[in-house]
């Protein structure tokens, strides 16, 4: 092999030996302990797919992928199309401080998920927080936000509030991008703005839309922070199968589970994989 040919592989070579060790290596060692049980008596023995068998059976499984199912058809579409709003009003022009409301619908985005989860617990508290003072000053009786009933939709509420402005930021990208030849053209035939985003901004938008909500799609999926946090302020409202990756979580480090939890994390990896690839060819259809 020529010196030119090795050129290529000193570039990548060491992106290839993080991208095996930090990635491949973790999900190939998870595959391999999926096919394994331990037991107090008896030791470690190999046992096929009977673990993927029980939890494709298992109820708190199939409970908790639905809970986060039902969270992303809600909330992802919510998110996005707050972040579109805020993405057309700011490229509009005609927001006066424009790049005041770029950087301050953005900042929510760099405070960490844990802290924001803490702020949002603390202010939805009927015992210490807002909600708990607004009953009390006018003897309402508002439901509690960290109950059983509105605990999903209190996390969503805490997830849109920190990624409007990083999706906000992906589409106005992509705004700013458009050739502005094309508003010349459409000022010129008398095109309003609501026809110029319709036939020029929102075609435009399609590419940058579709990762928006692949990243949304694994996001969904892999919650944890908000709901692991809450469950110190909502402990009867967050159990412990509340999403797959908590369930993952208490099967490893509570239930010493190691081989099911490692079962149960491949499983799901597998399903946001099919649930973001058929989205993304449904996507690319709809573009031809």
């Amino acid at each position: 092999m020529t010196r030119r040919s090795w050129i290529g592989w000193q570039f990548t070579g060491p992106f290839l030996a993080v991208f095996g060790l930090v990635f491949l290596a973790p999900i190939a060692y998870s595959a391999y302990l999926s096919v394994f049980r331990t037991k107090l008596v008896g030791g470690t023995s190999f046992v096929g797919l009977e673990n993927y068998t029980k939890a494709l059976s298992d109820p708190q499984f199939w409970e908790a992928l639905t809970r986060v199912g039902l969270f992303l058809l809600i909330q992802v579409p919510i998110m996005l199309g707050l972040a579109l709003l805020v993405a057309l009003a700011i490229d509009s022009g005609r927001l006066y401080g424009a790049a005041f409301f770029r950087v301050a619908i953005f900042l929510p985005y760099a405070v960490p998920s844990v802290v924001a989860t803490l702020m949002a617990g603390f202010l939805y508290g009927i015992r210490f927080g807002l909600v708990g003072t607004i009953n009390e000053t006018f003897g309402l009786n508002l439901p509690d936000p960290l109950g059983p009933t509105w605990i999903l939709t209190t996390i969503g509420n805490i997830v849109t509030w920190e990624y409007v402005g990083y999706n906000m930021l992906i589409l106005y990208s992509g705004l700013k991008v458009i050739d502005a030849t094309l508003y010349e053209a459409a000022a010129i035939d008398g095109a309003s703005e609501f026809r110029i985003i319709r036939a020029i901004k929102l075609p435009a938008l399609r590419g940058p839309l579709v990762v928006a909500t692949i990243f949304s799609i694994v996001g969904s999926f892999q919650l944890f922070n908000e709901p692991q946090v809450l469950d110190s302020l909502a402990p009867n409202s967050i159990t412990t199968y509340f999403t797959p990756n908590i369930y993952a979580y208490q099967l490893s480090f509570a239930g010493q589970q190691v081989n099911y939890s490692a079962t149960v994390a491949l499983l799901l990896g597998v399903s946001t994989m099919i649930i973001a690839y058929i989205f993304q060819l449904r996507a690319m259809r709809e573009s031809r």
